[in-house]
């Protein structure tokens, strides 16, 4: 049998354009030899749909899908996923499904077991779990049919399961042939070689092939990376689809052998091809065509116009430079010359004028030369209300441009530098923003040298640098790497060689920040921990003991 792995880029609700998508991309399989084509996780709707599955005619118009699809594919079998009702009286009414249907006929039909509930997951809001599911003959193959976290219990991989069964297992003491897992599997940093040690060690166990499908494309802030790809009985990748694209593979489970496409190495470059990705399907799915940037002659700034110019294209990109009296002389040039390398638009608004009329009103007694915090930030909020108002002038999204570090500790300003309608970079360490500049420059000199080598500063003082008011962003992104993402105390920190007093203040500025996370823009999610709905914190909130 030649089985089709098919990763397709769903817009949310499309029903008509998954239909079209599907149909088409069967028609192109059948006629490259295939038996089956393998669709991903809740291919018809797009995954995830969240309260949408709490509308009827959303449910409806999912099965009315299914219904055509089945009367219209011919001459290869489709496996798929979709919403399914559950018809019992008690549990929630909606099944997570997968279906395989030939020639008019649905011939199987499964139920996802394990619903994930964690991180950006929310599937027992909506979904019942399924029972458990036999191998269905197709083709000579008994297969094994399963959905995304169905196959992530293994009890040797994973040392604390969330699910008290396994799927997987289930199947193959069944006595399956073939095991399928069809999935909407985020990408984060780091997260596909787990991914495929996984699936490659599931093969070994059970010395069946694995074939796997996965939803490729930016929904919202969940960016999922495709890949996907069929694993031998020993272990061995067979079949490669790209990444960040849609992509088709066929494999020959009688040859024991398939497509190779390549993949994006190393992790620094996924990242970047993953941010561009995001930008570029968050405008398009929102239907918006252009964005502009507040160009400020710092990296941050420098890296959201590179995303953005290669998401959309150089001609729907334009840079704002809004300089002050407190603007480095160096700024005025780089910020031009990194909107000539990139090819896009380029426009000069100072803001002193505007600065001075606000200080007036507000602080009549201000010293000019030594601003305070309220004075830096109505700077930074000068800037953000221009920038808005291009928005609404022209028709453009904002991007802002702050990073995870400087979101993590609060160095941003609520309506002013958040300003925007997504933040590309803000799930981005700076260290991390630092190294996928680099990476840039060495296949082109996009980012002028100059931006890379001068310390950071949000200028809003005079001779200010990030540094005065943070440590060095070598040691905050540690730290905030190990308190974030690995929920290590202060204790582990300091006890991983961090300096006592640094880790306690990094940890007081993350807790007494949440407010302004919680008025961000939505953040393209990149780590295993992004700031938004992964990672559900209080606002008011004080933590004590009674020791």
């Amino acid at each position: 049998m030649k089985i089709a792995v098919i990763q397709i880029n769903p817009l949310i609700s499309d029903f008509k354009g998954q239909f079209e998508r599907i149909v088409d991309a069967c028609g192109q399989a059948a006629a490259a030899g295939a038996d089956l084509a393998v669709f991903p996780e809740l291919a018809l709707c797009g995954y995830p749909p969240r309260d949408l599955l709490e509308q009827q005619i959303f449910v409806d118009a999912n099965q009315r899908c299914l219904d055509r699809l089945v009367q219209t594919v011919r001459g290869i079998g489709v496996v798929c996923g979709l919403v399914t009702r559950n018809t019992s009286e008690a549990g929630k009414p909606l099944f997570n499904s997968a279906v395989l249907f030939e020639e008019g006929r649905v011939l199987h039909q499964v139920h996802k077991q394990l619903l994930p509930s964690y991180d950006v997951f929310d599937e027992q809001r909506y979904f019942e779990p399924g029972p458990s599911s036999r191998p269905v003959a197709y083709k000579g193959q008994r297969i094994g049919l399963t959905i995304c976290e169905d196959a992530w219990n293994d009890k040797d991989v994973f040392r604390r399961r969330l699910y008290a069964l396994d799927p997987v297992e289930q199947l193959a003491a069944d006595g399956m042939d073939l095991l399928i897992n069809i999935a909407a599997s985020p990408f984060a940093r780091g997260k596909r070689a787990f991914r495929e040690g996984l699936l490659a060690k599931m093969a070994r166990k059970h010395k069946v092939p694995v074939v796997f499908a996965n939803q490729v494309g930016g929904n919202d802030h969940i960016l999922f990376d495709g890949a996907g790809v069929v694993f031998s009985p020993q272990g061995e990748p067979m079949a490669r689809c790209a990444d960040f694209e849609e992509d088709r593979v066929i494999y020959d489970t009688v040859e024991g052998c398939g497509e190779m496409h390549a993949v994006t190495t190393p992790d620094t470059r996924a990242v970047f091809r993953a941010l561009v990705m995001g930008t570029r399907d968050y405008l398009r799915k929102c239907g918006i065509g252009r964005a502009v940037v507040g160009s400020s002659g710092g990296i941050d700034s420098a890296l959201v116009a590179c995303v953005a110019a290669r998401a959309l294209g150089p001609e729907n990109v334009d840079t704002v430079f809004m300089p002050s009296r407190h603007t480095s002389p160096d700024n005025y040039e780089d910020t031009r010359a990194l909107a000539r390398n990139l090819g896009i638009g380029y426009s000069v608004i100072p803001i002193d004028v505007l600065y001075e009329a606000f200080v007036k009103v507000l602080l009549s007694d201000a010293d000019r030369g030594s601003p305070t915090v309220t004075e830096q930030n109505i700077q930074a909020r000068v800037r953000g209300t221009l920038l808005m108002g291009i928005s609404n002038r022209d028709g453009c999204l904002v991007l802002s441009t702050g990073n995870k570090s400087e979101l993590a500790v609060g160095y941003c300003t609520l309506y002013g530098d958040m300003n925007g309608g997504l933040a590309v970079i803000s799930d981005v360490y700076k260290t991390l923003v630092y190294d996928i500049c680099h990476m840039l420059n060495q296949e082109q000199e996009l980012i002028p040298r100059r931006i890379l080598q001068k310390a950071p500063s949000a200028e809003l003082r005079p001779d200010q640098t990030d540094q005065d008011d943070l440590p060095p962003y070598g040691v905050l992104d540690a730290i905030l790497e190990g308190y974030i993402e690995q929920l290590q105390s202060l204790d582990a920190l300091v006890a991983a060689g961090h300096d006592p007093r640094t880790v306690a203040e990094v940890i007081a500025l993350v807790e007494r920040n949440e407010y302004k996370r919680h008025q961000a823009a939505p953040c393209l999610k990149v780590t295993a921990k992004a700031f938004g709905e992964g990672r559900r914190y209080p606002v008011a909130k004080r933590f004590t003991t009674v020791d």
